[in-house]
């Protein structure tokens, strides 16, 4: 049946181009034989017909397997975050297999700069058509990308954006725009004079990520409440302790500070450090995570911001099934919503496709 709807679909455009089935079939196939008049004729019309071709039927005719390899960070004690994208991955996975797609998935250590550089050998050893990337290593994805780009290997990033590597696509939050709103939300109720923490917790704090958050955040108090001071810390080793004796120091030095903005997942190693200090300050920061769901439903943390990593994963799944199987150009960016989750509304909340 599928035969005959494909079949009749060509017939139908070689009817109204006026030209043989075999003419419509040169020019779908990008073969030559056909004149510029009659193949601009035919696109036409197929272009007002939105005619698709048979894709699995091609596709499974042409017995050539396509690789794509997913570059991500593996799940940690730290941080589950990562289990969203992958969960992605693999629903995307599961709708693409038929077009005779595999995937090979390779988990780096956040904590660690070496094993992405590991991960990223190991798959340049491969045969691959595609690579999904977390950048999370900006020097380590430079040099990766840039090999990629060498090789002319399509790859797309999530979550964090390196602008000038030239990927197919980022698919992940408007990071300025992320930034911007939760200066607004730590900022929505109080007047006058207020005292900022930014606590950026990370091995690799140049992450674009970070610096662009932070720089919307800054923007918004600079536009709307110049006033206020803004402390920055940066938390380079990532265990409880650690961010505890940051945390112990910074409010030595500074008994007034009244709200805290930590830029990334790691907001409840900051949320056990204030219920443990018997600190009620407002706090905020990212991701629908055990952990912070936990402090959130207890009242510790204020506010959660996310970004739909599950869809950002399966999306960028797609971008390279678009582009290596359907030969479609995709749109280079696509921004994910910035999604404010609090306790009351938190049990609602849908990590699933928008």
């Amino acid at each position: 049946m599928e035969k005959d709807s494909v079949y009749f679909g060509v017939k139908e455009i070689a009817r109204r181009a006026n030209v043989s089935i075999a003419t419509v079939d040169r020019v779908i196939h990008n073969r030559s034989g056909v004149s510029e008049k009659t193949k601009k004729k035919i696109n036409e019309i197929i272009q007002e017909l939105d005619y698709q071709p048979n894709i699995l039927a091609s596709r499974l005719a042409s017995k050539n397997i396509i690789t794509l390899a997913v570059l991500i960070p593996r799940v940690s004690e730290e941080t589950d975050f990562w289990d969203a994208p992958l969960r992605g991955i693999e629903r995307a996975e599961k709708e693409i297999k038929q077009y005779g797609i595999q995937t090979i998935t390779f988990f780096f250590d956040l904590n660690d700069e070496n094993s992405f550089e590991t991960q990223s050998r190991l798959i340049l050893e491969k045969r691959v058509s595609g690579v999904l990337i977390a950048p999370s290593f900006i020097s380590g994805s430079i040099r990766f990308t840039d090999e990629l780009r060498n090789r002319k290997i399509p790859f797309v990033f999530i979550d964090s954006n390196i602008p000038e590597q030239q990927s197919l696509a980022y698919i992940g939050p408007h990071l300025f725009k992320s930034g911007y709103l939760s200066a607004k939300l730590l900022t929505y109720r109080t007047t006058g004079r207020n005292k900022m923490l930014v606590v950026n917790i990370s091995k690799e704090i140049e992450n674009y990520n970070y610096l662009q958050i932070e720089e919307g955040f800054r923007s918004y108090l600079k536009d709307n409440h110049p006033d206020n001071e803004i402390i920055r810390i940066d938390i380079r080793e990532t265990d409880y302790l650690s961010v505890a004796r940051h945390m112990t120091e910074v409010f030595h030095n500074h008994e007034d500070i009244n709200a805290v903005f930590v830029t990334n997942s790691r907001v409840f190693t900051v949320a056990s450090f204030l219920k443990n200090s018997q600190k009620k300050i407002t706090l905020l920061g990212y991701d629908f995570i055990k952990e912070n769901i936990k402090f959130l439903n207890s009242g510790v943390i204020d506010f959660l911001i996310c970004h739909k990593p599950e869809e950002q994963a399966y999306r960028a799944m797609m971008v390279l099934y678009q582009t290596l199987v359907r030969g479609q150009i995709v749109e280079k960016t696509q921004y994910m919503p910035i999604d404010i989750i609090t306790k009351e509304n938190q049990e609602f909340y849908q990590t699933m496709p928008i």
